[in-house]
């Protein structure tokens, strides 16, 4: 079986579908991989934030009609960039096991978070990490930051941001780890759902295609976001929602820690359940639950009119 890999053009992008290459090449099964790089919407738009323009679909809808036209059979995405509910004839069929889960502050000369001074200006468009950010520290300025990692970096460099804040997985997977200045622990900031974790797309008809990429799936990894994606769809967060989801093995159980927050920071619900692994949606649909009863949906409401 030949196996084509829609992927975006990004270098983050194209690193993690040549690992994924590398990967399906070591099954008996696959006599070859061909990679298929296509821009997104995502990519192309940069003037405007993420929840103005489409949200998490941006990113991977030009991936999907390949696979749905016949140009690709596979689509490799950052899963923390993937919508919890799936279209109609796509599924997840494989999650590798999960890289660096935190966030990562980026300054110059190594700069610590503690020691920035008093207003100092922090890149960033993601609305999760700004309330995070404005929890720790309400004194920061909190500014948009888009483009692909490299960019995010050169404008940092150019002097247009005291610090930026990152995904640790992305500059460790493109050899850029020395970049970062120190990473936030959960407690400080909670990471995006399945952040980290590199997914594989494909038809949900395509059973053979289903059974060939079955080995490449972690069990952990699996669970964990299962969990946290499971807190993201009951809460119908997108990717710019101020949501946070955090699961990890506790012994033989399941820790789901999840934030709902106001972008400002100025209020927020944080909850974490802990239960057997062994349902790992009905665990993160339970915590989502329980926010919701505690008045998520208000603050969501209200982050939306504060962001829009």
């Amino acid at each position: 079986m030949k196996i084509r890999i829609a992927t975006r053009k990004s270098a983050l992008a194209l690193w993690q579908a040549n690992h994924v290459a590398a990967l399906l090449e070591t099954l008996d099964e696959v006599s070859g991989v061909e990679l298929v790089p296509l821009s997104t919407r995502g990519d192309e738009i940069l003037d405007r934030s993420l929840q103005k323009v489409g949200g998490k679909g941006l990113f991977i809808k030009e991936l999907e009609i390949a696979i749905e036209e016949g140009a690709a059979d596979i689509a490799v995405h950052s899963m923390k960039d993937v919508p919890a509910d799936m279209p109609d004839g796509f599924r997840i069929a494989a999650l590798l096991e999960r890289a660096n889960h935190a966030d990562a502050f980026v300054a110059p000369d190594g700069e610590r978070f503690e020691s920035l001074p008093e207003g100092a200006r922090i890149g960033s468009s993601s609305l999760r990490r700004q309330a995070q950010l404005k929890m720790l520290r309400p004194d920061l300025v909190v500014e948009p930051l888009r483009g692909n990692v490299n960019t995010r970096l050169n404008k940092l460099d150019d002097g247009n941001y005291d610090a930026i804040i990152l995904a640790a997985a992305g500059l460790e997977r493109l050899g850029m780890a020395e970049r970062i200045s120190q990473e936030f622990a959960p407690g400080e900031m909670l990471p995006a759902a399945a952040q980290g974790v590199v997914g594989i797309e494909c038809r949900d008809d395509a059973e053979a295609l289903i059974e060939v990429l079955e080995p490449l799936n972690h069990a952990r990894t699996v669970q964990t976001t299962t969990a946290e994606r499971a807190v993201a769809r009951r809460l119908d967060a997108s990717c710019q929602s101020p949501v946070a989801a955090h699961a990890a093995f506790d012994g033989g159980e399941l820790a789901v820690t999840a934030l709902v927050a106001l972008p400002d920071g100025s209020e927020y619900l944080r909850e974490t359940l802990t239960d057997s692994a062994a349902d790992a949606e009905s665990l993160g649909t339970k915590l989502a639950e329980s926010l919701l009863a505690g008045g998520a949906t208000e603050l969501l409401e209200r982050a939306e009119a504060m962001s829009a």
